[in-house]
Order: C-alpha cells, then structure tokens, then sequence
C-alpha cells in the first residue's frame, strides 16, 4: 500500500512481463500495431496527471510513472493479477460507434486505504478483505473513475478526441460481459509511490479492436507541440493579475539605540532621528524607488523621484 513501508527498492511490476512487440510466425498477432510508439507516450503524460489525482486523496507527495505497455490476452492478465477482492471499472468511450470501451483495475486494498482517508482516518486496510465492494467502496471507485476519465481524455487529444464515462465497477472479472477472455488488449500500467513505501499500481486496459480506427496515430513517433493558450483565458489571467494588491511603504528613519536606553524610556521621552532628501519606498522586501517626503490634498505623501528595477526586467 502506498502508506506502508516496503523493505525493497523495486518500484516496477513484481511479475515480468513482455513489452509490446511483433509475434513470431505461427504464433496469434495479439498486437497487429507493431511499436505504440504514440501510446507509451499518452501513458507517460497521463503518468504526471495520475499524481494529480491521487495526491488530495492520500494526503501526501506520491511519485508517478508509467510502465512499458503490455498487449495480452485478456484471460492472461485476469490469470496475472494477485488473489484478493479487484476492483475492475468500465470506462465507456463516449460517441463509440459499437460502444467501445476501456478498462480501470484497481487493487482493493488500496481502494480501501484511500476510503479510510477519505473518511478522517490514517488509511488502515482490513486484515481480511470482503468479497465484494461495500456501497461506500463502489461510490469511491466510481468517483475515482471520474477524476482519472478527465485527464486521460485530454492525454488522448493529440491523437483522437475522446470522452470517458465511467460505468459501474464490478468486482468479478467474469461480470464484464464485453470483454472476453480471448480477446486481445493493451495493458498500460501506472506506478504510484509515497516515500519509501511499497507501490501500489493503476491499470487501465484497452481492447485492440477499440485501437484500430487510431492505428496510424498510435504507431508513429511523437513530436511535442506546445499547445496554443487560449486568447479568452489569457485575457482573465491578465485582469486578475492586475487586481492584486500589493503593501507600498516607506521607511523615513532607522534610529539605534542602545538597550539601556530603550529600558530606560517612557512616554514623553525624544528619539531623534535625521534622514536625507530622499526616502526609500518599498513593497515588500524590495525597494521600488526613490522619492521626498511631502504633502498632497492635505495628506502626508511621497514624491518619487526615481524607480529600482529588479535586475530581470532591466
């Protein structure tokens, strides 16, 4: 579990795994893309937003990485996963033309520890898990589905426009009427760590069939483009910048005094002080300029006579 300590160092899968890869002859072609060049990129930015997610959650810093992607038989990753209660989330493809739809399988155990938080407490697990969900748990799921579908839908922008849309969790593989056993899938899997403890792991499935119409995208080389920021976005960016509100002061004198001195005054008593034509004005710790002590509309003001900038803007 992410809040427990872990006597290893190893924070990749326990099991080895091949990576996606061309088949040999005779062999079923489970992966007909070849090098998801683009997908193991997607994961690797969704891998920064997962820690996004998570963190609120756990209530601390967590690590996140994303793994090689795997393509297997679906019935070979069921037989993969440890024993012990599983969450597995429908994500629904939104607009799918035959109603594709992802996977998101979680680990009960750390389902249960973010539930314990979630609800004040310092993430204890159950030493004996149930066999099924309880209602709050399915809720937890379901509300964890929701905040990884908005992040995973903008990782996908720069291939293929999706929306996800949780469905409802199950926690027996074999109620999962879509997905069939034979049926090939891509495994993209996503480490999440707090310190030293032991990581826990993120899978979220995707059904080759789904993939096909994307094939060109997914199997060319990825070149970053910076996206172009919104001209309406920066504009209120810009108007709520210029709202904040800043202390300007000015410092007239610095006496020093001794300390039997400051013990020995009491109300009546004359510090003298003494200053030049100018005064510095400050806001914060920085000084702003220059300028001479007088009056304005019947106010104590300053007159600035030069401006300090910092040396960035100069």
């Amino acid at each position: 579990m992410v809040n427990e300590p872990s006597p290893t160092a190893n924070e990749r899968r326990e099991r080895p795994r091949r990576h996606a890869e061309s088949v040999s002859l005779g062999a079923a072609n489970l992966n007909p893309f070849g090098d998801l060049h683009s997908l193991q990129h997607l994961s690797a930015r969704l891998a920064r937003q997962v820690r996004g997610v998570f963190e609120p959650l756990l209530r601390r810093e967590v690590r996140t990485w994303a793994e090689p992607l795997v393509v297997q038989r679906f019935a070979d990753y069921r037989a993969e996963r440890p024993e012990g209660l599983t969450a597995w989330l429908p994500l629904l493809i939104a607009d799918a033309p035959h109603g594709e739809h992802g996977l998101c399988v979680l680990d009960g155990r750390f389902v249960y520890e973010i539930l314990d938080l979630f609800f004040g407490g310092t993430g204890a697990v159950p030493a004996t898990l149930p066999a099924e969900f309880t209602p709050a748990g399915e809720a937890l799921v379901e509300k964890l589905g929701a905040l990884i579908a908005a992040p995973l839908g903008q990782a996908w922008e720069p291939l293929a426009r999706m929306r996800f849309v949780p469905g409802r969790v199950e926690a027996n593989p074999s109620m999962l009427g879509d997905f069939d056993g034979e049926d090939a899938t891509v495994v993209t899997r996503f480490g999440i760590a707090a310190g030293t403890a032991k990581p826990v792991f993120l899978d979220i499935l995707y059904p080759v069939a789904a993939l096909k119409p994307h094939a060109p995208s997914l199997t060319g080389k990825v070149v970053s483009k910076p996206a172009a920021t919104d001209p309406s976005w920066r504009g209120q960016l810009t108007r709520a910048a210029m709202t904040v509100k800043f202390p300007v002061r000015s410092v007239l004198a610095e006496p020093v005094v001794s300390l039997a001195m400051l013990m020995d005054l009491k109300p009546g008593d004359v510090i003298p002080i003494s200053f030049g034509a100018e005064v510095p004005v400050m806001v914060g710790a920085h000084e702003l300029g220059r300028g001479t002590v007088g009056a304005a509309n019947g106010q104590a003001a300053i007159r600035l006579n030069s401006l300090t900038l910092p040396e960035e803007l100069q």
